[in-house]
């Protein structure tokens, strides 16, 4: 096998390790913990489904491309939970190092189109990550919704919480912004949601 292939294939295997990364956030309909693997198939079908809510307009492919890399990291470092505070403050280290693992695998100009990638999701300023980040916000609030907040409740999630995190959502799309907006309100009244942390004592 040449030298080329034999590293596509290697990194080909690799990322099959990302269907054995589950999140926090559950199936439509209470079903289990998602993967990985299925959350970023999921945003990259519905980025292009949504495309004209965006802001500005976007590359699709090249959205759809960051939807599948953007959490492939997570095979080193692990999904860190949205709310998370602790996990938080170490996500960018572990994450900057299994990103050069990974990518590493690749055919030197392929680590380097697949790290750029990864870079400009992270660095939230072109419209394409900005867009990729408001469906990878609506996405897991779409499947909470689905689940009547059940998620929320389990973690003791606060609606001042998810409106910090669902912020900037709008970057990307002011009218995925107003259906998320309509989804937390629902939820705070449902109570699935206090509205702030000493709401909870």
């Amino acid at each position: 096998m040449k030298e080329r292939i034999k590293k596509q294939m290697a990194f080909a295997l690799e990322i099959d390790k990302v269907k054995n990364v589950f999140r926090q956030t559950h199936l439509s309909h209470k079903g289990r913990n998602e993967n990985d693997a299925e959350h970023s198939w999921h945003m990259a079908v519905m980025a292009y489904l949504l495309r004209e809510y965006a802001n500005e307009e976007v590359d699709i492919t090249k959205v759809m491309l960051m939807c599948l890399v953007h959490d492939i990291v997570e095979i080193d470092a692990g999904d860190t939970y949205a709310y998370d505070e602790e996990g938080l403050k170490t996500q960018k280290a572990r994450e900057a190092a299994a990103k050069e693992r990974i990518f590493s695998l690749l055919p030197e100009e392929q680590k380097a189109e697949f790290t750029a990638l990864f870079d400009e999701f992270e660095a939230y300023e072109t419209a394409e990550a900005k867009f990729v980040h408001a469906i990878d916000n609506l996405q897991p609030l779409m499947l909470n919704n689905s689940n009547n907040g059940g998620d929320w409740r389990e973690h003791h999630v606060t609606a001042e919480q998810v409106y910090k995190r669902q912020g900037k959502t709008k970057l990307g799309s002011d009218q995925l912004y107003e259906i998320t907006d309509q989804i937390i309100q629902d939820h705070i009244r449902k109570g699935n949601l206090k509205e702030s942390q000493s709401g909870n004592e």
